[in-house]
């Protein structure tokens, strides 16, 4: 009969311990993962910001067609136009960068090409219908952003409030006719 000493039981479970850490550990470390649920949200959240990108950009095409198609309305629209410029930019922007401030250039640079192109969105025959049509689709995007506010994680959700508003109070001014504009 054989008897075991103290240290060779120690030993042995020292090693068999060492073993099964190192089984865990020898698949590469690519950073902490995570939960299930996070990459969910954070899937959704992405899905989110592309949806409310391409409203603004599809809003923007929509200007672009109604200048090329009435170039006297580029002086009034400009300012309007280069407001959604920078709502896409800033709602294409990742989730966790700030929000761009009013010194930031309002330039367009998209981030997946636009599906359409001015050329295809169909303007109204008159500049009055022109902006008529544009302040509906201002309405109308307006909505989407607020509607996406129901999902929306918290950051986003403030910035997606004030495109809505902002698309709110472009289409007022839409509406309104200027002094010696009547539309």
């Amino acid at each position: 009969m054989t008897t075991v000493n103290r240290r060779t039981l120690l030993t042995a479970g020292a090693a068999g311990t060492a073993a099964a850490l190192t089984g865990c550990t020898a698949s590469p470390d690519t950073g902490p993962r995570k939960p299930a649920a996070a990459e969910r949200a954070a899937a959704e959240e992405a899905a989110l910001r592309r949806r409310s990108a391409t409203a603004s950009r599809d809003l923007l095409l929509r200007y672009d067609a109604v200048t090329g198609a009435f170039p006297a309305l580029t002086a009034r629209l400009a300012p309007l136009r280069a407001a959604v410029a920078a709502h896409v930019k800033a709602l294409s922007e990742g989730g966790t960068a700030p929000a761009p401030g009013p010194s930031r250039s309002a330039s367009l640079s998209p981030s997946p090409a636009p599906s359409r192109s001015p050329a295809t969105i169909r303007v109204p025959a008159t500049p009055a219908a022109a902006l008529s049509d544009l302040a509906a689709a201002e309405r109308a995007t307006a909505d989407t952003h607020a509607a996406a506010l129901l999902t929306a994680p918290p950051e986003y959700a403030r910035l997606l409030a004030s495109v809505a508003a902002a698309g709110a109070a472009h289409a007022f001014l839409l509406a309104e006719p200027t002094e010696g504009n009547p539309g």
